[in-house]
């Protein structure tokens, strides 16, 4: 098949980003034919399998997102800020760069805005992932926004949703679409993977030692200065050690972690960029030094190898999650998610409970925004025995393999549409 895959955003980072760059991946070494749409300036640091990337040039530099973060060479505005006339300009700019590839056997586009609307101007059949972000963030209680994403979606072929939680928010903030789908995110199951602790940081220094240069992390997409150096240090002591990765925005609840870890002997990793780093740092300056490590931004080739070394990964968002990738990738390597009981975080907890041994089910959630909840969880997750947490890695991976396979995931999205 010939596929054209439009993302519209950068390559680093979570949740589409990634969803993105595993599709083109997946979907041209099943041999299909993959053109990736996006603005990310450096595709070529990326696993897109044998994909080629269009950058469109967008009018004034303007991209919409859902988020104000930087991006270099671009000038993000959040998509509801956006006039009627720049919204029309971008979706023109946008199919113009898609033209010369039409028609296409299938045209795969993210986000009901603004890649719904991209699909439905191209006059051909398209797909569209709702990732949720831009319902919760963008869409709700906007009038103008739903109308226009009503139309866009109405005229797909099929809309696809990672979880339920992202199929009732649809139907609540757009209302009755037909032809959703629900299909997960996933996570590379051959990547990410179970380790020994000892081969598991030698690389996680090796990969670091491999870092781009980034004096006085001026660039918050790349990882901090010295963090190979940091690493070192911090696993030479051995003691509990929890990881946060993803973005640093309000939220993602982080600031319940650092409350939470100030009565545990444990110590946290927390992995991300995002305009709430600086206050997350202040709180971590009333905890013992040697409790926080902030690392910046990693790529998968940092996290497959620092995974393996922590005993949990928390998830604690304040907010709802269409789903929770993180998590996946998380079970994927042994170590256990504990989740904010809500929205599809819950859902990724039930699917774990269903093969956690009975007893240890209870530790897969944590009452949302609760802190002394998720300091009651995480000290019983640090007490388990060795062999309860081999169970636990156990049954995290096995969850991984059977529900949350990119290989898997994405050949369910070429499926044709009943």
């Amino acid at each position: 098949m010939r596929i054209l895959l439009w993302h519209g955003y950068f390559l680093g980072g979570t949740g589409s980003n990634v969803y993105s760059r595993a599709l083109s991946r997946e979907w041209s070494q099943a041999g299909h034919e993959v053109t990736l749409f996006c603005q990310d300036p450096n595709p070529e640091h990326f696993d897109l399998g044998s994909a080629t990337v269009i950058k469109p040039k967008l009018p004034n530099d303007l991209l919409p997102v859902f988020v104000l973060d930087n991006y270099p060479g671009l000038k993000s505005k959040l998509l509801q800020d956006f006039t009627q006339k720049e919204l029309m300009q971008y979706v023109e700019a946008n199919v113009q760069a898609m033209s010369n590839l039409l028609p296409a056997d299938l045209i795969f586009t993210n986000h009901a805005l603004m890649g719904g609307a991209i699909g439905a101007a191209t006059g051909s059949p398209f797909r569209v992932k709702v990732h949720g972000s831009e319902l919760e963030y963008s869409i709700r209680e906007k009038p103008e926004l739903i109308k226009f994403a009503q139309e866009s979606l109405l005229s797909a072929e099929a809309v696809y949703v990672g979880s339920r939680h992202v199929r009732n928010v649809l139907a609540e903030v757009i209302g009755n679409i037909q032809h959703v789908s629900e299909v997960p995110p996933g996570v590379n199951i051959n990547e990410f993977v179970i380790k020994d602790r000892d081969e598991a940081l030698q690389q996680l220094l090796e990969e670091s030692k491999q870092d781009p240069l980034n004096p006085g992390n001026y660039d918050e997409r790349l990882p901090d200065e010295g963090n190979a150096k940091k690493f070192a240090d911090f696993f030479a002591v051995d003691r509990p050690t929890i990881i946060y990765f993803g973005k640093l925005i309000k939220n993602k609840g982080v600031h319940l972690l650092l409350e939470a870890l100030r009565s545990l002997d444990a110590r946290v990793i927390i992995v991300g960029f995002g305009d709430y780093r600086g206050k997350l740092e202040q709180l971590a300056l009333t905890l013992p030094k040697d409790k926080v490590l902030f690392t910046g931004f990693l790529e998968h080739r940092h996290l497959v190898n620092l995974l393996p070394l922590a005993e949990v990964a928390v998830v604690p968002s304040i907010f709802p999650e269409a789903f929770g990738m993180v998590a996946a990738e998380a079970a994927a390597s042994g170590c256990p998610p504990l989740l904010a009981r809500h929205s599809g975080l819950a859902e990724v907890a039930a699917e774990l409970q269903k093969e956690y041994p009975e007893h240890l089910r209870p530790l897969t959630v944590f009452e949302p925004g609760d802190v002394n909840s998720l300091r009651s969880k995480l000290a019983e997750l640090l007490a388990i025995s060795p062999m309860e947490r081999k169970a636990i890695k156990s049954a995290c991976r096995s969850v991984a393999e059977t529900h949350w396979s990119w290989t898997v995931l994405a050949k369910r999205l070429l499926e044709p549409v009943s």
